[in-house]
């Protein structure tokens, strides 16, 4: 089959068109090259997935043809799906993301599962007050306001630009009243004691620096390098947010951090150094490694 920009074939359907991208992208080691096709398809011509297979003849016009050339193109440079059409679903819910903004991640869905248990353990102190630390697309507090309202959500990024964009994704999703955005390096903008919160809830860096350029040409060279890198052992913005979050915490309250599946050990020697915290717990995700660590303060 031609490709479908060198102009000898009389007119392109839509199903031509999703055999030849998906072959196309299977042959450049491309993942998951079906859905990407039906995805980058959709985006050009304004419908959902589902349409087009009831328009399925249809055949597409030369703008058209022209607009999807250009997504193959940069989906086989190794641009995220993502920030081409930008938006990622997450938590069924939709997000708009951009270069800049670390595309949510299906696994992330762990973290809000166990916020919510944390939260519903909790009832009996609402409205409670709930941070999202380096909340990126606002995507794991949105979230939680959809499935908990009447807490008092925050949410903070150390990116002016990020946090307008999270600010959105909540007022595109029924929230923008609900949640309270602010801008910071991790805890250092909350004063000791001002505010007292129930559940601290983040997904920090934790990505070893040697390990970021062995990582997928989709996340090392266009994924913004701050919210991935934790550092020479992947700790650093987890020592420090485990360090602080016990002045902002009410006895008794919880931190949770999506972390690395083989930083267990690392973390819990850290808390046994702590003596504000009582315990920590870890959860599994969803291949069944240890991501999400839960750290208990004493009360």
């Amino acid at each position: 089959m031609k490709t479908p920009s060198d102009g000898t074939r009389a007119s392109w359907t839509i199903l031509d068109l999703l055999k030849w991208t998906t072959d196309y992208f299977s042959r450049q080691a491309i993942d998951s090259p079906r859905a990407t096709a039906e995805i980058l398809l959709a985006h050009t011509l304004a419908v959902k997935r589902i349409d087009l297979y009831l328009k399925y003849d249809q055949p597409l016009n030369p703008t058209e043809l022209q607009q999807f050339k250009v997504l193959i193109k940069r989906r086989a440079a190794r641009e995220p799906v993502a920030y081409i059409v930008g938006t990622k679903e997450f938590w069924g819910l939709d997000f708009a993301v951009a270069p800049g903004t670390l595309i949510p991640r299906p696994e992330t869905e762990c973290l809000v599962e166990s916020a919510l248990e944390t939260i519903d353990g909790a009832a009996s102190r609402t409205p409670l007050h709930i941070l999202e630390l380096g909340t990126g697309s606002g995507a794991v507090v949105t979230a939680l306001a959809k499935e908990r309202p009447g807490q008092c959500f925050y949410a903070s990024d150390r990116s002016f630009q990020t946090v307008a964009v999270a600010r959105r994704n909540a007022a595109a999703n029924g929230l923008a009243e609900d949640i309270h955005f602010f801008a910071g390096d991790w805890l250092e903008p909350l004063a000791p004691s001002r505010l007292l919160l129930d559940l601290i809830v983040s997904n920090p860096p934790y990505i070893d620096s040697a390990v970021i350029p062995t990582l997928q040409p989709e996340i090392h060279q266009f994924e913004p390098l701050a919210a991935l890198d934790g550092g020479p052992d992947g700790l650093d913005s987890i020592r420090r947010i485990i360090r602080q979050a016990p002045a902002h915490l009410h006895p008794g309250g919880s931190l949770l951090l999506e972390t690395g599946h083989d930083q267990h050990a690392a973390l819990q020697s850290l808390v046994n150094q702590l003596p504000a915290y009582d315990r920590v717990d870890f959860g599994k995700d969803y291949s069944g490694y240890d991501r999400i660590a839960c750290l208990t303060l004493a009360k």
